[in-house]
């Protein structure tokens, strides 16, 4: 995998699955809005349907990277709590 942080031979094994979680969540945040701008584009009944089971698959696999997160960051569980 490569990772954004420069020093990875220097993470721990929780904190380098952390970063594995983390850069997937952006990826998946990032598929979700891919996803929704077709749907605003497109003009097609049939493609909006299948964009749109697309886009929530990606929300999908957003919520369960983010509860994973909150299992394994402490911290990160309490801000949630914070902000729920």
């Amino acid at each position: 995998m490569a990772s954004t942080y420069n020093d990875w031979d220097k993470l721990d094994e929780v904190s380098r699955d952390l970063e594995r979680a983390r850069v997937s969540l952006t990826e998946e945040f990032d598929a979700i809005d891919w996803y929704q701008q077709r749907i605003a584009a497109t003009r097609d009944p049939e493609l909006k349907r299948i964009l749109s089971h697309n886009r929530d698959e990606e929300k999908e696999h957003a919520a369960m990277l983010m509860e994973w997160i909150r299992k394994h960051d402490p911290e990160q569980d309490k801000a949630f709590k914070e902000h729920d």
